[in-house]
């Protein structure tokens, strides 16, 4: 018996050919998929980019939030408010180069010290609670290893101190610490603050919390919290991007210009 079609039709080549229309399909879904947050694309001063790339918006998709806490539809072609007048200008006329900021950029928040404008509610742990709470509420919590740094003085980047450790705010599904909670004496700004506590020191041969990102002088505008037991997602956006600024912003002569 003679098969006239597969007699001469090349099994191997439809086969490879129908992989790669399957791969290009999926290649193109997973794409536009992956446009439903983020798009359409901005320039530096946050107006539409000229060029938007070789594929379209896909359509609205509708998701069901955890916890009570309602719908999201992407893409909704929200921006953040604060693009239309940012505190930045270019020092070229291309595009690609940095901005230079026109104030001061740890309390505009932009460049190194930039943050987003994210919900302002606490971040939920999976059973619906606020994940980040402060230790003094958490009673099966303790310190079981290293130092504890409740009570020790902080010092900042150029050797003040400026108040001392009251707390420590745990992340309790992780069980690790994210932030030391300040008390400021009055001529840091008083009050209590956080400090990211990737970003502290703590000491080993004298008991103090080492800050080298901000000097004294900084600490007075350290974004604060609404709440003594809760921080939310938009507060540790402005908390550790203030830190992390400094790093680059606190000390203008030392710190912006190229180190050797």
């Amino acid at each position: 018996m003679v098969n006239a079609f597969f007699g001469t039709f090349d099994l191997a080549a439809l086969a490879i050919w129908s992989f790669w229309l399957f791969f290009a399909g999926l290649v193109f879904y997973l794409q536009r998929a992956n446009m439903h947050e983020g798009y359409p694309l901005e320039d530096e001063a946050g107006n539409p980019a000229a060029n938007q790339g070789m594929f379209w918006l896909p359509e609205k998709k509708t998701y069901k939030l955890p916890h009570g806490q309602g719908d999201l539809t992407v893409p909704n072609e929200l921006t953040d408010p604060r693009n239309v007048d940012l505190p930045l200008k270019k020092t070229t006329p291309n595009n690609g180069y940095p901005l230079e900021p026109t104030g001061d950029p740890m309390i505009d928040g932009v460049g190194p010290a930039s943050w987003v404008m994210r919900k302002d509610v606490p971040e939920l742990d999976g059973r619906g609670h606020p994940k980040i709470l402060p230790m003094a509420t958490l009673k099966n919590f303790k310190v079981s290893a290293g130092r504890d740094p409740r009570g020790m003085d902080v010092v900042a980047g150029d050797g003040e101190v400026v108040g001392k450790v009251v707390d420590m705010w745990v992340d309790e599904p992780e069980s690790m610490v994210r932030y030391l909670e300040l008390e400021l004496d009055g001529a840091h700004g008083g009050g209590r603050r956080l400090l990211p506590m990737q970003l502290a020191r703590i000491g080993w041969l004298k008991p103090k919390v080492y800050v080298h990102s901000i000097y004294g002088k900084h600490f007075a505008n350290v974004p604060t919290t609404k709440s003594t037991t809760q921080v939310t997602k938009l507060e540790e956006d402005k908390i550790c991007g203030y830190y992390a600024g400094g790093k680059l912003y606190a000390d203008i002569e030392e710190r912006l210009e190229s180190q050797i």
